[in-house]
């Protein structure tokens, strides 16, 4: 079994009618945690992480994508780049 690099006892503190946990400061600095973090239920139990607010889900970027209309049409040119016309011989297979 996996040994953790650090474990914490953390006690759930009241807040209104829901319960918080109290981060230590030297672990918000050590994982950039600073408004906001995102909670993500694992096989192995919670994990919290940064929040990556500059990266696209595979949605966005097919969204992001279709909507550049890029021409591509260079791409399917040098798609091949000459390869289509080294095929082997069927003596060489």
């Amino acid at each position: 079994m996996e040994r953790p690099l650090s474990m914490r006892d953390i006690k759930l503190i009241p807040i209104g009618d829901s319960k918080g946990i109290c981060l230590p400061e030297a672990i918000l600095q050590k994982y950039g945690f600073v408004d906001s973090l995102v909670l993500e239920e694992t096989e192995r139990g919670l994990l919290l992480r940064k929040k990556d607010d500059d990266k696209f889900s595979w949605e966005e970027t097919y969204r992001a994508m279709a909507e550049e209309e890029e021409d591509w049409e260079d791409f399917d040119a040098t798609l091949l780049d000459g390869l289509e016309d080294d095929e082997p011989d069927s003596e060489e297979i």
